[in-house]
C-alpha cells in the first residue's frame, strides 16, 4: 500500500479527532467477498450472535463476532486486505495484530439506535495504538452513518460499557469508570463526526472514541458494517471488573503482558 493512501494529514487528523473517513481504499471485490461471508455467518451464527430488535418490531438489528477463523471470506479479508496496514499507519504503529472482527447489521426501517459508548472498556486490552475499521458493505447516507465525538479519545475518561439491548451500564460503583453523559440532550456541546459513505469508503476510529449509530427508519437499503479491531505495538492485556467482550477464555495472559497469542495473529509488520 502506498504511503499516500494514508497521508500525514490523515494521521494527524486521527490523532486529534479520534475518527477519520478514508475514501475508496477497498475494492468492490472485497465488499463482495465479505457480503458472501456475511450470508454464511448469519445462516449459521456463532455463539456470540445477538439480536436486539424485539419480535414483531420493524427492521432488525443484529450482530456477531469472532468468526474469522471459520469463515473463509472473513479470514481472507483480515489477512490479505489493506486493513491491517491502514490501522498500523494511522496509529503510528510498526505492527498490527487482529483483536477480532465484528459484523453489525441494521435492516431497513430498524428503530433501534446504537447507544453512545466507547469500545475500550468492553475489551481486555489497554494502550493507545488501538483502532477499529468500520467498513460498510452498502452505501450509507450521513443520516444513517455511525456518529463519533471528536476528541473524546483523548480525555482520559473511561465510561462504563453499555448493553445494546436496553442501553444500561454493565455495572456501577467501580473506580476509574463513569456513566457516559447524555450526548443527545447536549449535542451542541460536541463536535459530532459523520459522513456520506460510498462502497470502498471506511471509518477508522480509536478504541476510546465515543460513538453511536442512528436508526435506519426511512432507509431503503440494509446497513451492513464489517468491523475489524486492531492492536498496535503498545497494546497490553488488561482485565475489567466485568466479563470482557469478547471473553477470550483461552487467553492466559497476565495484565500488562504484550498481546502475543494465537488468538491475536500478527497480520502486518513494517519489517
Amino acid at each position: 500500500m502506498s504511503d499516500s493512501l494514508v497521508s500525514s494529514s490523515l494521521i494527524e487528523e486521527f490523532a486529534t479527532k479520534g475518527a477519520v473517513c478514508l475514501r475508496g481504499l477497498f475494492e468492490q471485490s472485497w465488499l463482495d467477498r465479505l457480503s458472501a461471508g456475511l450470508e454464511k455467518n448469519f445462516a449459521d451464527p456463532g455463539p456470540s450472535h445477538s439480536y436486539y430488535t424485539s419480535e414483531g418490531e420493524p427492521g432488525g438489528f443484529y450482530d456477531d463476532y469472532c468468526n474469522w477463523s471459520r469463515i473463509d471470506e472473513y479470514r481472507d479479508f483480515v489477512m490479505q486486505s489493506p486493513a491491517a496496514e491502514i490501522a498500523a499507519r494511522l496509529t503510528q504503529s510498526k505492527s498490527a495484530r487482529l483483536y477480532h472482527e465484528h459484523v453489525l447489521v441494521k435492516e431497513p426501517g430498524t428503530r433501534e439506535v446504537t447507544p453512545w459508548h466507547h469500545d475500550l472498556p468492553y475489551y481486555g486490552v489497554d494502550g493507545n495504538q488501538l483502532c477499529s475499521i468500520w467498513l460498510p458493505l452498502d452505501s450509507v447516507p450521513q443520516s444513517a452513518c455511525p456518529e463519533f465525538i471528536a476528541g473524546s479519545h483523548a480525555t482520559g475518561t473511561l465510561y462504563y460499557p453499555r448493553l445494546f439491548v436496553d442501553h444500561s451500564n454493565y455495572a456501577d460503583g467501580h473506580d476509574g469508570f463513569e456513566t457516559i453523559p447524555d450526548i443527545d440532550a447536549n449535542r451542541e456541546h460536541y463536535e459530532v463526526l459523520s459522513w456520506d459513505l460510498q462502497p470502498g469508503d471506511c471509518i477508522v476510529f480509536h478504541m476510546r472514541t465515543i460513538h453511536g449509530a442512528p436508526a435506519t427508519v426511512g432507509l431503503k437499503s440494509r446497513r451492513r458494517g464489517f468491523s475489524t479491531r486492531w492492536l498496535g505495538d503498545d497494546a497490553r492485556f488488561a482485565t475489567r471488573p466485568w466479563k470482557t467482550s469478547p471473553p477470550y477464555a483461552e487467553v492466559n495472559l497476565m495484565p500488562g503482558d504484550e498481546m502475543i497469542h494465537t488468538s491475536f495473529p500478527l497480520v502486518w509488520s513494517s519489517s
